[in-house]
């Protein structure tokens, strides 16, 4: 239905053109073209760039917010301070094991030496092991904890956004800063059902052209897909740009492009022509105007593929390639009308 929906607005545009092309010798100009072959099929779809890296920060302990020295849009480097708790707590809790380290430490040394000389039980020393053990466990873990109240970036970045203030009480587990590595090379767009098997193959190619760099395209590689759809509404699709010169083009999450994905039409009879070739009167139907040698049209029935490109059509039936085909003007001819082609 969508094909028919073009077929009737370009034919109405062709055919207000064609009025003032009309010549007084009765044989009416047309524009051909030439059906072919179509091995390669490409379709646009828009899309977007996103984030290579990207992650949410959040602590691993609750408590309150000392400070948060960064903010939005600000360039960080790996290991920079993004957020820190107020660490008072947890070094109360690491002064206390610490003591309780100490003790049981100089505990087994002095178990050891009595041991050596069997002033006391081989028992006695195992146990003071034993708990020297487990206070090295608590010491190590609250001094781990002590680590868990600084965010520190885990690469070069740029801060995307900020989820709390200094002195706000948050728990473990929330979010405080998001951050994104500003350099892209990952771009993502919808595809329809349809595509969904010729996605993984090898003979289908993608390239990329960015809004802000027209002209320039960018060859780019299956990253992933995914094979359900959530809200019906499409198939997400990420790709990788292989070649792109970060340098000289700097390609950044939520940019704006338009993906072609070039595909091997699977029906190798099939041909390509115009859509505004295509005639689809109002008593049903779909067909093309030939011209034979004798430079009259003759029309044929065809039967519709895909739209691809910017304009054209897949004919899977009705054309052979190398036919002459009207472009332009199709909802004013006749069957067997003289015609005088003026481009092919």
């Amino acid at each position: 239905m969508r094909i028919i929906y073009f077929i009737a607005a370009a034919a109405l545009l062709a055919g207000c053109r064609s009025e003032k092309s009309v010549q007084h010798d009765g044989v009416r100009p047309v524009k051909c073209v030439v059906a072919r072959s179509t091995r390669y099929v490409d379709r646009d779809f828009a899309g977007l760039s996103t984030a290579d890296d990207a992650t949410n920060m959040a602590f691993k302990i609750s408590g309150q917010v000392k400070s948060i020295p960064v903010s939005k849009g600000q360039a960080v480097r790996r290991g920079e301070l993004l957020a820190e708790l107020d660490p008072r707590d947890v070094q109360l809790q690491v002064e206390a094991a610490r003591a309780s380290f100490e003790q049981a430490r100089s505990r087994l040394d002095r178990a050891r030496r009595l041991l050596a000389h069997d002033a006391i039980s081989r028992q006695e020393a195992e146990a003071a092991q034993t708990d020297y053990t487990q206070a090295r466990s608590i010491y190590e873990n609250a001094t781990d904890l002590l680590a868990d109240t600084r965010i520190t970036a885990p690469f070069d970045g740029v801060v995307e956004r900020t989820y709390a203030d200094a002195f706000q009480r948050v728990s473990s587990g929330q979010t405080i800063v998001r951050i994104v590595n500003p350099v892209s090379t990952t771009v993502e767009f919808t595809a329809p059902e349809s595509m969904l098997p010729q996605l993984s193959l090898p003979t289908t190619r993608f390239s990329v052209t960015f809004d802000r760099y027209r002209g320039v395209r960018f060859e780019a590689a299956m990253k992933s897909f995914a094979r359900t759809s959530s809200d019906a509404s499409g198939f997400p699709v990420s790709l990788r740009l292989t070649d792109v010169d970060t340098v000289r083009y700097s390609v950044s999450p939520g940019m704006t492009c338009v993906i072609r994905v070039e595909t091997v039409e699977s029906d190798r009879e099939a041909v390509s022509v115009p859509i505004t070739a295509i005639y689809a009167p109002a008593q049903g139907g779909t067909y093309v105007w030939t011209v034979g040698g004798d430079d009259r049209v003759v029309r044929r029935a065809v039967t519709l593929g895909e739209m691809f490109g910017r304009d054209e059509v897949i004919v899977l039936s009705g054309v052979e390639a190398g036919d002459t085909v009207v472009a332009a003007g199709v909802d004013r001819l006749a069957d067997g009308e003289k015609v005088r082609v003026l481009e092919r």
